[in-house]
């Protein structure tokens, strides 16, 4: 008989112990929605005219891709490199060809020369973001596997813009910030200085003058 009243307690015990789950579960799911619920109606809906001005002015080339434009023909690069803080500068030369592409949206430059006695060749992208007001550079070349990627803004009282990006060491495979000054200097010049970090210092790993032919 005491083993049948313990049997019915453990029964009701654990009636009672899974009725509260439920409901702790039921409330649980009931917030969560409510919090989704408020999320979403937080958005202000945009009607479709307003879209698709939105769209048109994004694709439409602007100012920025007007000074990218002029930009285009071919370079002269005169290089000269820093592989160490206060390192002893290595010369190098190449010839930058740029041109616009997809209706004046974006720019592509071709590099060829040579670095340290071996050919070298490089292309890097430009463009301008009409929603973000910020410049996006891409590099790629035949010296490694990665591509650079740094994002800016124009100022234009200095004609600079400066950007900032990230690249991966390959001897420790860890990411280290860089830093790209890209100053106008005048119609047919052009002056990119590039900074690295090391042992925790910035310094000037790079300059690039490039003269319009």
């Amino acid at each position: 008989m005491k083993k049948l009243i313990l049997t019915i307690v453990l029964i009701s015990l654990c009636f009672i112990s899974c009725k509260k789950e439920v409901k702790t579960e039921v409330v649980t799911v009931k917030d969560t929605d409510s919090i989704k619920t408020e999320a979403v109606s937080a958005e202000e809906p945009v009607d479709s005219a307003a879209q698709a001005k939105a769209w048109q002015a994004y694709a439409t080339p602007g100012n920025e891709h007007k000074l990218m434009a002029d930009e285009a023909g071919t370079w002269n690069c005169d290089m000269t490199f820093w592989y160490e803080p206060n390192g002893k500068p290595e010369k190098a030369n190449s010839t930058a060809v740029i041109k616009m592409i997809l209706g004046g949206r974006y720019q592509e430059s071709d590099y060829k020369g040579t670095i340290m006695g071996g050919p070298f060749e490089g292309k890097s992208t430009l463009a301008f973001n009409n929603a973000s007001k910020e410049f996006t550079t891409t590099f790629i070349d035949n010296m490694g596997t990665g591509m650079m990627v740094a994002v800016g803004k124009y100022d234009e009282k200095s004609k600079t813009i400066e950007y900032k990006g990230e690249v991966v060491n390959p001897v420790n495979g860890k990411k280290a910030p860089y830093r790209e000054v890209y100053t106008i200097v005048d119609a047919k010049t052009r002056k990119m200085e590039m900074f690295d970090v090391k042992n925790g210092s910035e310094y000037k790993s790079m300059e690039i003058v490039m003269t319009k032919k």
